[in-house]
């Protein structure tokens, strides 16, 4: 199984003067999950190269065990250092796709063309997406059969308004993703403030916040297995 995760490229926090990212959470869980399952893992992001991490993300007061190891793995760390462009990236090179997010996502994820033609890829392969948190945005740029939003009637979640506001960062941010999926169609749902909540609608997957990128990826593994029984049944 070869695994496609996307991160962003955008490493400025707006206007503030302060650094944001990737959130390091949402690539060291779903990047053991594959890699332990025996996946191939590719990374790439909308200018390759390495990859910004939100500060905070890799604070001691972030810090988990799953963090630490990552900090402490060469290939995980070589991985960061060397994403290749979107531009570069085809889908029918992979069985799935996970989307990370962090705030940076919000500003180079929307009205990014290259990640728009991938995602409409693997959409139209019946591949499996996951999505976490701010990269949940990527969903924003793609339209369905109609030229509506894609995410019109879609039971989606995403970072919710209340997290950002715990995060200081409502007035920080171009637009909070929760209203913007929600003035756009989507049927939203959110859980407790940072706590595990994910929705699964066909074969698109969407975790709330970091700490659902755990549960996100090891839906994606058994959903991906799911698909590939059915298709050697049907070939059969």
């Amino acid at each position: 199984m070869k695994i496609l995760i996307v991160a962003t490229s955008h490493e400025q926090l707006g206007d503030s003067g302060r650094k944001t990212g990737l959130w390091l959470e949402e690539l060291a869980f779903p990047y053991y999950v594959f890699k332990d399952a025996g996946a191939v893992i590719v990374l790439a992001s909308p200018r390759g190269g390495a990859v910004p991490l939100d500060p905070k993300s890799e604070s001691i007061l972030a810090s988990t065990p799953t963090i630490r190891r990552f900090q402490k793995d060469p290939e995980g760390i070589s991985l960061l250092a060397h994403s290749i462009a979107l531009s570069d990236v085809k889908a029918e090179d992979y069985d799935m796709v996970y989307v990370g997010g962090g705030h940076g996502a919000l500003w180079d994820f929307p009205e990014n063309e290259a990640l728009k033609e991938l995602l409409q890829a693997f959409i139209r392969q019946q591949k499996v997406i996951g999505l976490v948190s701010h990269g949940v945005a990527a969903l924003l740029v793609l339209q369905n059969s109609v030229g509506e939003p894609f995410v019109k009637g879609r039971r989606l979640t995403a970072f919710s308004n209340s997290e950002q506001q715990v995060a200081g960062l409502t007035a920080v941010v171009p637009f909070s993703l929760e209203s913007k999926l929600v003035a756009e169609g989507a049927f939203y749902s959110k859980g407790d403030d940072f706590r595990t909540h994910t929705v699964t609608d066909g074969k698109l997957i969407c975790g709330q916040n970091p700490i659902s990128a755990l549960e996100v990826s090891r839906k994606m593994l058994a959903l991906s297995k799911e698909s590939m029984k059915e298709l050697a049944a049907a070939r059969n």
